[in-house]
């Protein structure tokens, strides 16, 4: 029996790549997520400086705490199996009628895992709405082959490399991911997904974490690391990461500084002159 999520919602994971909304979060946990979120934000300068909140959950606690929630965990349980890693996280943060967007993309192409037993969980921290750009996916595209993608490094990008893929997408077939703060989405990391602009009056903020299987492998790169956060690691694949006990622990800080130098060398394989920032 699944723990969080339906039996019809556990079908339509797998038959189109993704799932919403999941309640993950009551809706004053949400708020104060938020809250804890744009404190963090103005005390360090913004969200984008340290690597668009890749590895975030190794400096900053309220991150490690959504991570590891059970709720959360419940969820991608169903869709992924009782051993589960945490390998990233990303913050999606559109402004209030910005122009910011996510082209057409699987998130597969640069992450350098093995295989796709890959689940990214979307937690909205405010409302993800079509007005405000929510995630658009294509239903089914999870079971497509890797696509080849070509880089862009548009500024108005969110992505790491501003990928998008070199096939002509049906903007016609694309579901729409609508979610109220404290829901969540999960896809596979092969879905074919994006976003569009916000032109809504609030910001879009989205925590994005990613959820592995203890046997997929980085084969980019040697010294990958990765949180175990529910069930057991029977085959090492990753270096342990333990999470900080205050927030931008110094010894965090230095871990993760390591950390992030390798999987920017993994993100921007074969790239010349790779860019400064993440």
């Amino acid at each position: 029996m699944p723990k969080r999520l339906t039996d019809d919602q556990v079908r339509a994971y797998r038959s189109d790549g993704f799932v919403h909304p999941v309640r993950v979060l009551a809706a004053a946990e949400a708020a104060d997520y938020r809250r804890r979120f744009e404190v963090y934000e103005r005390r360090n300068g913004g969200w984008y400086d340290l690597s668009k909140g890749q590895k975030l959950y190794l400096l900053q606690t309220w991150v490690a705490e959504l991570a590891g929630h059970a709720a959360v965990l419940d969820a991608v349980e169903d869709v992924l199996g009782p051993d589960i890693m945490v390998w990233g996280t990303s913050l999606f943060v559109k402004e209030a009628r910005d122009s910011a967007f996510v082209s057409w993309h699987q998130d597969s192409t640069y992450w350098g895992l093995s295989k796709p037993d890959v689940v990214t969980a979307w937690i909205a921290l405010s409302p993800a709405t079509r007005a405000s750009g929510c995630m658009k996916m294509i239903p089914g595209s999870h079971a497509w082959d890797q696509i080849p993608h070509r880089d862009t490094f548009d500024e108005r990008n969110l992505l790491t490399r501003g990928q998008e893929i070199e096939v002509e997408v049906d903007e016609g077939a694309a579901a729409f991911l609508e979610l109220r703060p404290g829901e969540a989405s999960l896809h596979n990391i092969r879905t074919v997904h994006g976003s569009e602009p916000n032109r809504a009056g609030d910001r879009r903020i989205g925590v994005a974490v990613r959820y592995i299987a203890p046997h997929v492998r980085q084969v980019s790169a040697e010294g990958d690391s990765a949180w175990l956060v529910r069930g057991q690691d029977r085959f090492g694949n990753f270096i342990p990461e333990t999470p900080p006990k205050r927030d931008m622990d110094e010894a965090a800080r230095a871990e993760h500084a390591r950390i992030m130098a390798l999987r920017q060398d993994v993100l921007y394989k074969d790239i010349k002159g790779k860019p400064a920032r993440l």
